[in-house]
């Protein structure tokens, strides 16, 4: 039991954290949905990967889903969009993003 307790400790903590943070550039990047990027200008499509899960416990989908969206906020400043939405769900920690400039 001694030996599975850090296991168990590392493994709770890990799962708990953010990993990807938003850089200077991202904080710029709105994050919306596909309804709302109507009238604006898609420049590309990005593919952003994340890992799901540690070991045998998943990261939770909520905070999956805004890790790569975090990423993709941070791609976007690199092909001078200002607006990021979805393209499809989540797979297995995996997303795209259409880039998009809308101002």
């Amino acid at each position: 039991m001694k030996k599975l307790l850090p296991l168990i400790a590392l493994v709770t903590l890990t799962s708990a954290c953010t990993w990807v943070k938003v850089n200077d550039d991202g904080k710029h990047v709105a994050v919306t949905n596909q309804t709302n990027v109507a009238n604006c200008e898609q420049l590309r499509t990005v593919s952003v990967k994340v890992t799901a899960s540690v070991g045998p416990l998943d990261r939770g989908t909520e905070k999956v889903a805004t890790e790569l969206a975090t990423m993709a906020r941070n791609e976007a400043m690199n092909f001078g969009g200002d607006t990021v939405a979805a393209l499809g769900p989540v797979k297995d920690g995996a997303q795209d993003f259409g880039v998009y400039r809308c101002k």
